[in-house]
């Protein structure tokens, strides 16, 4: 399947700019120059997810990352006891990361809480993306790695990793 066309200096702006900015407690330090985002652009998929639309579902098996670029989302795991909210993520970071690179079924359940938009990198366009632009792949997985460590370090936050 070959990439397709994404313009990035008007579909892209503003995901690019909330990275940026990185106003989110759990930002994405991505630090992609306007070239490399053209160059990931085509391995994007936007995805506009609706005020109580369901993006992840605790305990299926796919491994889409999420890039959020507006909205607001909320974390929820699910067990014998109950619902807990875990996270309140907002734009600038990333959710889905944990089964993204682990390959293990969703943990938790990701609600829209807002219209939100998402943009998604199904792992196997991550693969492509690793043997054709391995600077991009590399400073992508990073990125999403000190997510998990923010995570794991802020209490207040709880866990995140979908």
């Amino acid at each position: 399947m070959e990439p397709y066309e994404v313009n990035t200096s008007t579909a892209l702006r503003g995901l690019m700019s909330v990275i940026r900015e990185g106003g989110a407690q759990d930002a994405l330090p991505c630090r992609l120059d306007n070239d490399q985002w053209a160059c990931l652009a085509p391995y994007l998929q936007p995805v506009p997810v609706p005020t109580g639309q369901v993006p992840i579902r605790q305990g299926d098996k796919d491994r889409t990352l999420f890039f959020i670029e507006s909205g607001s989302l909320t974390v929820h795991r699910e067990d014998s006891r109950g619902r807990m909210q875990l996270a309140v993520l907002a734009p600038g970071t990333v959710v889905g990361e944990g089964a993204f690179f682990s390959a293990q079924p969703r943990n938790a359940t990701v609600v829209a809480t807002r219209d939100s938009h998402l943009w998604a990198l199904k792992h196997p366009r991550f693969l492509e993306l690793s043997a054709r632009q391995p600077t991009i792949a590399l400073e992508l997985a990073l990125a999403c790695g000190a997510v998990v460590v923010i995570r794991h370090a802020n209490a207040t936050m709880r866990i995140a990793v979908t």
